[in-house]
């Protein structure tokens, strides 16, 4: 009884630390990204958009760096982000997303307003739906 009592234990221990990485960050997403296409409500951004921007993961903290820095925490559940902007222009908002990660590119889809997470990978007709997709880059 007690061996099985522990047993329970330590496999509940190892799911629920499994559970807590895989909500906190999948480590695949760690890096730096750069985006090389970006879409909002249906239309392509031009590139020199975002040519200088650049999303660093690193566990369950993001840095974001565009026209000023922005950080905060990322959580990360399956298809599932939640963003929470602690300094930067973003400080104090939450924002849903869905993400993918195939073929070496990282694909996000924001809900700008936090209120959902976005059903599919589409902008058109939804103006508070941004997505935007990344490549990884290795920093030198």
């Amino acid at each position: 009884m007690k061996k099985t009592i522990r047993l329970t234990s330590l496999l509940l221990i190892s799911i629920i630390w499994g559970c807590s990485n895989g909500s906190m960050s999948s480590g695949k997403l760690d890096g730096t990204w750069i985006p090389i296409k970006q879409e909002m409500n249906g239309t392509l951004l031009p590139n020199s958009a975002f040519e200088n921007q650049r999303l660093t993961l690193k566990d369950s903290m993001y840095t974001v760096i565009a026209e000023s820095t922005d950080k905060g925490v990322a959580r990360y559940t399956d298809s599932k982000m939640d963003i929470y902007g602690k300094e930067g222009v973003n400080a104090g908002k939450h924002f849903m997303a869905s993400y993918r990660l195939e073929n070496n590119l990282l694909t996000v889809c924001y809900n700008l307003q936090g209120d959902s997470y976005p059903v599919n990978f589409e902008t058109k007709g939804k103006p508070f739906v941004f997505l935007a997709v990344f490549k990884k880059v290795e920093l030198k």
